[in-house]
């Protein structure tokens, strides 16, 4: 089975960029149950509440282990960027910070470079938080893709990675 690196399935403006939009799906005869959003939408909802339920017992949702992981492995951000990643809008995710630095788990700073910029940082407390959540997730993901070969995992995640370029793509077409 030949299989794409991470690189090449994500590369844009690759053969794959300057094709036309597939036909596998007809409008007339469309279900949900046989859509693959669909099918991802409840694999990625299958992902977070499992991992919700583990992290219980440290008092984080998905909702806040999420924003804290990225701070955790990328550095200070602003809210803006925070939102972005987490695929929320700003205010929602405003709100979200404000209750996790009532909790001590992460604090607004200026930037040094920009002081107009406020940045979002984890503290200590929320490293502690933090800490567990990777090895939570790579169970729960171990879990989910049980049976599948080496290559397979490689292929679905170049896969996964196709489409999310042509989504950006598109997004920048319309």
């Amino acid at each position: 089975m030949e299989t794409l690196t991470d690189t090449e399935a994500a590369r844009p403006g690759d053969a794959s960029a300057a094709r036309p939009a597939a036909d596998f799906y007809d409008g007339s005869c469309y279900t949900a149950d046989d859509s693959v959003g669909y099918l991802m939408k409840r694999v990625v909802l299958s992902v977070v509440q499992q991992a919700d339920k583990r992290l219980d017992v440290h008092g984080l949702t998905s909702a806040q282990w999420a924003p804290l992981l990225r701070l955790h492995t990328g550095g200070a951000a602003a809210v803006a960027d925070l939102a972005r990643w987490s695929l929320t809008d700003a205010g929602a995710m405003t709100r979200m910070l404000d209750r996790l630095e009532k909790k001590g788990l992460c604090r607004r700073v200026r930037s040094t470079s920009d002081r107009r910029v406020v940045l979002v940082e984890i503290t200590p407390e929320g490293r502690t938080a933090v800490a567990g959540v990777p090895a939570v997730l790579a169970e729960v993901l171990n879990e989910l893709l049980a049976g599948f070969s080496r290559d397979e995992w490689l292929a679905l995640k170049a896969y996964l990675k196709r489409m999310l370029a042509n989504a950006d793509l598109v997004r920048e077409a319309h």
